[in-house]
């Protein structure tokens, strides 16, 4: 997953396309979708862990993008409003419900790999899928943002409303707390083998 890189040249590009959208020009808004929709719609599924609120959120959100196109002024970049737009959105959508979905699995596991190399990248997945989904929800933005999303951690700062230390100290503990969740997940089935 790569972010659209951020200069001048791209911002002064961005703020153009936004103009062209408040003017209704479809192909304008076509580029924003072609750049945001997947990366938007990514951050929303690993923070939420349901594909179909995932694109909910993406909707929402572009929705958002298109009203704001008339009065947007290039204070920051498109896909870095889109991200503090979305991630409000699922945390919003996380306070609303009591308990947490487990996310799916990744699409398209490689089908040469044998059967037992296959199985423990399944159980690898699930067991990192279980330990994203089981951290407090500002430590999973975090996490989504910088490892998934691949932006640095001025940006993830900025998309959560953060100091970039705060992010920083936000990255260790969910690390931390991820690396003894999987860790005690493969005790627990190790002592389950017969």
């Amino acid at each position: 997953m790569t972010i659209p890189p951020s200069s001048p040249n791209e911002v002064d590009s961005e703020w153009e396309w936004m103009q062209q959208v408040a003017r209704g020009e479809a192909r304008a808004g076509r580029r924003l979708v072609d750049a945001y929709l997947g990366p938007i719609t990514r951050f929303a599924f690993r923070m939420l862990g349901s594909a179909a609120e995932a694109e909910d959120v993406a909707q929402e959100a572009f929705l958002r993008l298109w009203r704001q196109a008339p009065s947007w002024e290039p204070r920051a970049k498109v896909g870095t409003w889109l991200h503090r737009v979305a991630h409000n959105l699922c945390i919003d959508r996380l306070r609303a419900r009591r308990e947490v979905q487990v996310g799916e699995m990744p699409e398209g596991e490689d089908p040469r790999p044998s059967v037992p190399t296959q199985l423990e990248r399944l159980h690898t997945a699930r067991a990192v899928s279980d330990a994203l989904q089981a951290l407090p929800e500002r430590q999973r933005a975090a996490i989504t943002l910088v490892y998934y999303q691949g932006l640095d951690n001025r940006e993830a700062a900025e998309v959560m409303g953060v100091h970039v230390d705060a992010l920083e100290s936000l990255l260790s503990r969910a690390r931390r707390s991820m690396r003894k969740h999987i860790a005690d997940s493969r005790a627990v089935s190790s002592e389950s083998e017969p």
